[in-house]
């Protein structure tokens, strides 16, 4: 059964986003003054325990089945030369993600985490947006679904990535119908093109926001119009995640972009949301800004494919331990204070 049998649910879903367990998070920091260190001296990893309690309503929380969802998309727009590379890369990269040789399958293996690839029609790319939508509503209201499907049972941390040739321009277009600013606050190299690459993108992002500036600036009309299906799939797993209270790490510009649509109609709707990193891509610092979260990691990547948000992982996984581990003054028989 799907997630969301219409856009109409899909609408509801958001607008009713349910928050932490505020006995938990009670609890969760009332043991973080208890244990054996001077208050605050772990830094945020204190704080990354005390909120994923919140979320999984205990106080000592864990992770049990951690998994890494990669969503895979191809893009009309490639053929406006947005990319270094052509879009057969894609499919070759799931290619190699199935066969566990790329970054992902290595860095989720190290943080203890199950990998799951997603790929979404990937011999239908998306339409060009400059001219038309990206994809029709019932294109986009499947992406969505596919997203929502790997919350299931027993998941009880979510790290989310994406793979798609030419996605970096559909995340600048997302930003900036969402957030307003120049377009050229928010395209930036992606793969690696050259200056003449990155003004063929600022054109892209251009004219798909005149193309589309009378339609509806509602998140499923954003999603569907300048978006991907990875990039919505990825909007699918976050609000999926959200009503089942199971905190998401997202990676890079891309993935993050997948909620700027949603978060310019509500704002709250990274509350339950981690940004594992801040990647090399220049527009990311500024959409974590625009979503109110700030990176656990800055270590100048720009992979995607969820590479960053897996090694994050692993900081989270040392903050739920010290939290669950560690002594308290009064087990440990030392002088609290």
């Amino acid at each position: 059964m799907s997630a969301f049998a219409s856009v109409a649910a899909f609408e509801t879903a958001l607008a009713a986003l349910p928050g932490p367990d505020r006995t938990a998070l009670a609890e969760a920091a009332e043991r973080q003054g208890q244990l054996t260190k001077p208050p605050g001296s772990l830094g945020r990893l204190e704080d990354v325990a005390v909120f994923i309690a919140g979320w999984q309503g205990v106080g000592v929380p864990r992770i049990d089945h951690g998994r890494v969802a990669v969503f895979a998309g191809n893009h009309g727009i490639v053929a406006h030369g947005v990319s270094a590379f052509p879009a057969a890369v894609t499919v070759e990269m799931v290619r190699n993600f199935q066969k566990g040789g790329a970054a992902i399958n290595a860095l989720a293996a190290a943080a203890g985490l199950e990998l799951v690839v997603v790929p979404l029609e990937l011999d239908r790319p998306t339409a060009d947006f400059t001219t038309s939508p990206a994809m029709t509503a019932e294109e986009c209201l499947a992406a969505l679904n596919a997203g929502a499907a790997v919350v299931s049972e027993g998941v009880d941390l979510l790290v989310l990535g994406e793979m798609g040739i030419g996605n970096s321009t559909a995340a600048a277009a997302l930003c900036a119908r969402s957030f307003g600013g120049s377009v050229t606050d928010w395209v930036g190299p992606g793969t690696g093109v050259d200056a003449a690459g990155v003004a063929r993108k600022v054109a892209v992002v251009e004219a798909a926001l005149a193309c589309h500036a009378d339609a509806p600036q509602t998140p499923f009309e954003t999603l569907r119009r300048v978006g991907g299906r990875e990039i919505a799939a990825i909007a699918g797993a976050v609000v999926a995640a959200r009503q089942a209270g199971v905190v998401v790490v997202l990676d890079g510009f891309i993935c993050s972009a997948a909620l700027a649509p949603l978060a310019a109609a509500h704002p709250a709707i990274a509350d339950h949301c981690i940004a594992g990193h801040c990647s090399a891509e220049p527009g990311h610092a500024r959409l974590l800004a625009k979503l109110g979260l700030a990176p656990l990691l800055s270590l100048g990547m720009r992979l995607g494919e969820a590479s960053g948000a897996a090694v994050a992982a692993g900081v989270i996984r040392a903050a739920l331990a010290a939290h669950a581990e560690m002594a308290t003054f009064a087990e440990a028989g030392v002088s609290a204070a």
